[in-house]
């Protein structure tokens, strides 16, 4: 008797080298994707959403990070929504209880971020073409305080995360806002994160103060961070390239590292070197 061969399900969402705008599934949103260069849609790729600065867009962060040829080096697809709330000629995340940059706290009519994140993932890996094992998140400034968020609240669908002049680990404490707020920020698992910053941001300076919704240090965010990664090691500080110098919390749970990377004249801009952050967030899995 003859036997019948059945196809496996292949990724057929996109081209692969270029970017497209994508409908969600039947979350009303779309985002722009980029599918890697190579790619043949036979084993779901690695996915990395990159997220945009207040009243910015998915476009503007995907044309100023130039991430997309990182995305066809290495083989991952490069996701960059819009955040829910709009905001001048762009958008604002949903971070709930923490102010916008338009002074405005986000209400329960604003769109929930989080959960929009979920469902891409979800959707993602149905269409089998992201591994949900392998899903990471950067984002610059809001997008960063973004990123740390998803990082605080949904640990259980992201493997690594890597903040860009956004790092944080919850909100301020109300009492004490020169320290993050343990209440707000209770990962279900330890998560790797890498953060990059620049020593002359002014707009959220490495030193703590700013806005309301920044105060506490960036030394503060990794501290509470490697805390929850349960880091035993001492944090060691190196040069690891002209001008560059890392922060790093090692021997922690599940080998979730906590690394600041500091430009010294950086300011409050894509201060990212991709291939480390690439290197970074690919030694990691979600549930190894």
């Amino acid at each position: 008797m003859a036997s019948t061969a059945f196809a496996a399900p292949a990724c057929t969402i996109g081209t692969a080298g270029q970017t497209q705008r994508i409908s969600v599934g039947e979350t009303g949103r779309s985002m722009l994707i980029h599918i890697p260069a190579g790619f043949d849609g036979t084993d779901p790729a690695p996915l990395l959403f990159l997220l945009h600065g207040s009243t910015a867009t998915g476009a503007a962060m995907l044309r100023d990070s130039r991430l997309e040829a990182t995305s066809d080096a290495h083989g991952f697809i490069l996701a960059a929504p819009d955040a829910g709330i709009p905001a001048g000629e762009g958008f604002v995340w949903n971070i709930p209880g923490v102010p916008t940059v338009t002074g405005d706290i986000p209400g329960p009519e604003d769109a929930d971020d989080v959960a929009f994140f979920r469902a891409a993932i979800d959707w993602l890996a149905a269409q089998h073409c992201a591994d949900p094992a392998r899903v990471y998140a950067t984002g610059l400034s809001g997008g960063g305080r973004m990123t740390s968020w998803l990082g605080c609240v949904a640990s259980d669908k992201f493997a690594a995360i890597a903040p860009v002049v956004g790092l944080r680990a919850g909100n301020p404490d109300p009492d004490e806002p020169q320290r993050p707020d343990p209440k707000t920020c209770r990962p279900d698992k330890p998560l790797p994160v890498i953060a990059f910053a620049g020593a002359k941001d002014n707009t959220n300076p490495i030193t703590g103060g700013g806005a309301g919704y920044w105060q506490y240090d960036m030394h503060a965010a990794e501290m509470r961070w490697a805390a929850l990664n349960r880091c035993r090691a001492a944090p060691v500080t190196r040069w690891v390239a002209p001008g560059v110098y890392e922060e790093r919390y090692s021997d922690c749970r599940n080998g979730a590292d906590v690394v600041g990377r500091i430009t010294v004249d950086g300011g409050h801009s894509w201060v990212v070197d991709s291939e480390e952050l690439w290197r970074f967030l690919s030694a990691h899995r979600r549930g190894k």
